[in-house]
């Protein structure tokens, strides 16, 4: 019985690990495709950033 609840924590914990990680790529193609879209469409003057760092 101990060993099945083991292994079943163990799923349980790779499929969790398994789904963050998943959310975070995500959350990354995310932040890619708003730095693009903000680089794209930038002031056109001199050192003009849309971001502030």
């Amino acid at each position: 019985m101990v060993p099945l609840l083991l292994v079943l924590l163990l799923a349980l914990l790779l499929f969790g690990a398994g789904f963050a990680v998943k959310a975070l790529w995500w959350v990354a193609v995310i932040v890619l495709v708003l730095w693009l879209v903000g680089f794209v469409a930038r002031p056109k003057g001199g050192t003009g950033r849309w971001y502030r760092w």
